[in-house]
């Protein structure tokens, strides 16, 4: 017994010792998108601001590829020391458990959320041909038109993919689903009239939206957002229609908990800083500092609620 708890202790003592170092070399962030997407750049935004203060770098490694879960599983099955992290998504870390029925990690159970980065509202676009300037005449023209509109996102199983059912299934509307490899080329693809529709994270379709390149027709939370004051929430056509992206970090699931801590509280400072909140702001990001435990309050309500509607619209990836 003696041993035992000498043994225990000594256990303590070393994890205590190297949260207090934590981290002594370079620290990776894997982000399961392509470049340009939220989770990029807001990734790479508060990746850049605590790799100052923790004296290392943050890195960021791109891993897109079935919708979060190609980068997801590589980060589950990574070592458990604080130096590979994924910087998850409502995507990736909610719609995922879902609409795949066999995935190679459990979203609940593999990780540990560290800290929320920020939440952003999607955004209801249209593109520049299509003859819509408000949700309701956008629902009246597929409507009038079944099977004949597109709708992008970026990838089977993103924010956007469910978003969009859950508008089919509120509209009773008939809209094909073209997914592709990431917002960038979905963005694209609406710009170019490949696809009609999208309903998106904000931050890749805000220049645009600015720019005057593209019709934004409704944000997405219940009221209207304060980075675009002039544009309708859809629950203003469509009361209940509510679906809210967040971006953070989330580390394996066995990380010690005095290295969750440390970051959280890294992450939590950064977002705190005046030019973090200005850059947020541009990109329509609300930031979201708070615990662990309240991050990992969210996750758990967004894998029950992506699982219910992906049963009731029989949604599968795979």
């Amino acid at each position: 017994m003696r041993l035992l708890c000498t043994l225990t202790a000594l256990i303590l003592a070393c994890a205590s010792a190297g949260a207090q170092t934590y981290p002594t070399k370079s620290i990776r962030w894997v982000v399961p998108s392509t470049p340009g997407d939220g989770s990029d750049v807001t990734g790479r935004l508060i990746a850049d601001k605590i790799s100052r203060e923790l004296g290392q770098a943050v890195v960021i490694d791109n891993k897109p590829g079935a919708g979060g879960v190609l980068g997801s599983d590589a980060v589950a099955k990574s070592a458990a020391d604080g130096y590979t992290m994924i910087v998850g998504n409502a995507g990736s870390h909610g719609v995922n458990a879902g609409i795949y029925s066999k995935l190679p990690y459990d979203v609940v159970k593999d990780f540990v959320p560290v800290a929320m980065i920020c939440t952003t509202p999607n955004v209801m676009v249209v593109s520049p041909n299509t003859k819509a300037k408000t949700v309701a005449e956008f629902i009246a023209l597929a409507k009038a038109n079944p099977g004949k509109f597109n709708y992008a996102s970026g990838g089977v199983g993103s924010s956007a993919h469910l978003s969009a059912e859950l508008f089919k299934s509120m509209t009773s509307t008939d809209i094909t689903h073209i997914p592709y490899k990431g917002s960038s080329p979905a963005v694209a693809a609406l710009l170019a009239d490949e696809s009609q529709l999208m309903i998106g994270n904000l931050p890749p379709w805000s220049a645009q939206i600015k720019a005057g390149k593209i019709q934004a027709l409704a944000v997405t939370t219940a009221k209207r957002h304060p980075s675009l004051p002039d544009v309708p929430a859809l629950a203003e056509a469509l009361p209940g229609f509510e679906t809210v992206a967040w971006f953070g970090v989330l580390a394996p699931a066995a990380t010690p908990k005095a290295v969750v801590d440390r970051m959280n509280a890294v992450i939590n400072h950064a977002l705190d800083q005046a030019d973090v909140k200005a850059r947020l702001a541009t990109l329509a990001c609300d930031p979201a500092p708070g615990t662990p435990e309240a991050f990992a309050q969210r996750v758990n309500a967004d894998v029950a609620r992506w699982k219910k509607l992906a049963s009731e619209r029989n949604i599968r990836a795979d």
